[in-house]
């Protein structure tokens, strides 16, 4: 893989939701929306810059998919520099495609890093504690960042469409009042790189699902029905949807509008590779 000749395909070229970076060879990306708020440090990797190799090249960010753990233990030093927190800060989610969010502090940091983790099936995080890195992980699913400027907290969660169908947004939104008295109106949220409505294919069940978790008049955005009984499944604006029925403010939502499917080079996907790629990783810190 040539990483200095390839550059991504965003959905809609006129709305790019995300910043590219170029730090110390490793490229990565972040949102504006939160790049501009002094206390919060975002980021989200892609393929550029790691030192993996064969389907794993080159910034693969999982121990479990049968890359050499040292070359994984590197690029999290490298993503880690480029964007400006200490790996020994962060604390792995441990993804199982359900709802569970868990409040971490300082006690948890180096979680799934430098010791092994002490707590399982949690597919989002949040803290209000300075100096924690959340981190999740991706290939295809939606990362969704959550940042509460007036109470300093923040949150990160992995949906895929049963993350989305269980309205893990939400879930998240509503745990964070809970812990830090966060509100809906006053949160400024983020919808990473993912799958797109053009390359997401789903069965019949799966899209009688989501028609079920959504009015009829919002059905045209987030589906999609093909001649051979499937559906397309639009997960960006089922996750707006959301999170706009949560309460969060329509001006503060933001999409990256890029597509790990539609750039397989630039980002990992599971739709183009299957389970000889690596993973993404989302992160975000209170400074």
């Amino acid at each position: 893989m040539e990483e200095k000749s390839i550059s991504p395909v965003w959905y809609d070229d006129t709305k790019q939701g995300m910043r590219i970076h170029h730090t110390d060879g490793v490229t990565w990306l972040s949102f504006p929306a939160f790049d501009q708020l002094d206390f919060v440090r975002n980021g989200f990797s892609t393929r550029m810059g790691g030192v993996s190799r064969d389907c794993f090249a080159a910034m693969n960010l999982s121990f479990t998919r049968g890359d050499n753990e040292e070359d994984v233990r590197e690029n999290f030093r490298r993503i880690g520099r480029a964007i400006g927190f200490a790996p020994e800060s962060m604390v792995l989610s441990d993804q199982v495609h359900k709802t569970n969010v868990r409040k971490v502090d300082k006690k948890d940091c180096g979680s799934g890093f430098t010791r092994p983790k002490d707590f399982y099936e949690t597919d989002g995080l949040i803290t209000d504690t300075p100096g924690v890195t959340l981190a999740t992980f991706y290939a295809d699913c939606v990362p969704l960042y959550f940042v509460d400027p007036g109470h300093r907290a923040i949150g990160l969660s992995h949906s895929g469409w049963r993350g989305t169908e269980g309205r893990i947004g939400e879930v998240t939104l509503k745990k964070m009042g809970s812990e830090f008295g966060s509100r809906p109106e006053n949160m400024v949220c983020g919808i990473g790189p993912s799958v797109c409505f053009r390359c997401y294919e789903v069965s019949a069940d799966v899209a009688e699902k989501f028609m079920a978790m959504f009015a009829p008049e919002y059905h045209a955005d987030i589906l999609l029905a093909k001649p051979n009984g499937k559906y397309q499944l639009n997960l960006w604006e089922a996750n707006r949807r959301i999170l706009l029925e949560a309460g969060v403010k329509p001006e503060n939502i933001h999409i990256a509008g890029l597509c790990t499917s539609c750039n397989p080079d630039f980002l990992y996907s599971h739709r183009k590779s299957g389970d000889r790629r690596g993973n993404l990783g989302a992160f975000l810190e209170i400074k």
